[in-house]
């Protein structure tokens, strides 16, 4: 299970598990046989369950239904499309809606140009990561691009 997720702190102590194509798919044994279960026990202690890369790979629409995540990382090679491909642009639009309308949270990954930034706010889409605000950096120089 290592191997396929990440794990992070963000501000607040909030927890987040994230999965990075795997676990979701994988089935019960991802788990050592009782998946939803380890689930609940994260959610019961409060980490936020994500998944990655939605729309690609395992990343299921029944996982929508049979795990109670919080939050949908659109995969970058639909955002990547926004601005340029009319079906990138309904299919992102569309994920936007779905995850809403099932009270979930959207993150668009890999947000690089302006363009893409004012179609997904457009999208009411809730989080953007991406080059379009910063490259990545040394932890060290993080703090003093923090303060800008």
């Amino acid at each position: 299970m290592r191997k396929n997720t990440r794990y992070s702190l963000v501000s607040g102590g909030d927890r987040k598990f994230e999965d990075k194509q795997g676990v979701w798919g994988a089935g019960e044994d991802a788990f050592g046989g009782a998946s939803s279960s380890r689930l609940r026990e994260l959610k019961a202690i409060g980490v936020g369950l994500a998944i990655d890369d939605f729309g690609t790979g395992y990343s299921s629409l029944s996982y929508l239904r049979c795990f109670s995540v919080d939050y949908l990382k659109v995969d970058r090679s639909f955002v990547a499309g926004t601005g340029q491909d009319p079906g990138d642009n309904v299919l992102v639009a569309e994920i936007v809606d779905l995850a809403h309308a099932l009270g979930r949270t959207v993150v668009a990954e890999s947000v690089d140009t302006e363009e893409q930034l004012a179609l997904l706010r457009e999208m009411k889409c809730d989080f953007v990561k991406g080059y379009c605000f910063a490259k990545p950096v040394p932890t060290d120089n993080a703090s003093a691009l923090l303060m800008d």
